[in-house]
This record gives C-alpha cells, structure tokens and sequence, in this order.
C-alpha cells in the first residue's frame, strides 16, 4: 500500500482521504521511502570545522591580504576619447 503524508515538523501527518482506509493497530512498525530529491543535504558540522580557523595562524596572510586591497584599490587609469 502507498500512502501519502505531510512533514510537520518531526512529524508525518497523513492524508485525510487515506485515514479511513488504513486500519493498522497502535505500535506497527512501518518503512518510508523519501526520494533522494526531495532531500536537503545540510553540510556536517566536521566539514565545517575542517576549514574554520585554517588561516588562523598562517603568518602569510595578512601579507597576502595586503596585496589584495592593493590591487583591488590601484588606480589604472583608462583611455578616454572625446571625438
């Protein structure tokens, strides 16, 4: 049988119409299948935490931010013509 529901928080309501249908006792244990589509992949927290920091005690970077702001703020000018 296939049944069809709503998520509501951590919870799964179903359908109104399929209520009256399904005469299953309190306690069975029932498997459902989510498409993978439907799916929100959140990163995990380990993946995260892998990268967070890793600039942190390179001595490098301030240098290398430096040169950024530089670059980004120098002024090079541009041909204009008024003809």
């Amino acid at each position: 049988m296939k049944v069809q529901g709503i998520i509501k928080g951590n919870t799964i309501e179903l359908s109104d119409k399929l209520l009256e249908k399904i005469t299953l006792p309190d306690g069975v244990k029932i498997s459902i299948e989510i498409p993978d589509n439907l799916i929100i992949k959140q990163p995990k927290w380990q993946e995260w935490e892998s990268i967070i920091g890793a600039w942190k005690d390179d001595s490098e970077i301030d240098e290398i931010f430096e040169i950024i702001d530089q670059e980004r703020h120098q002024d090079l000018g541009r041909e204009v013509n008024l003809d």
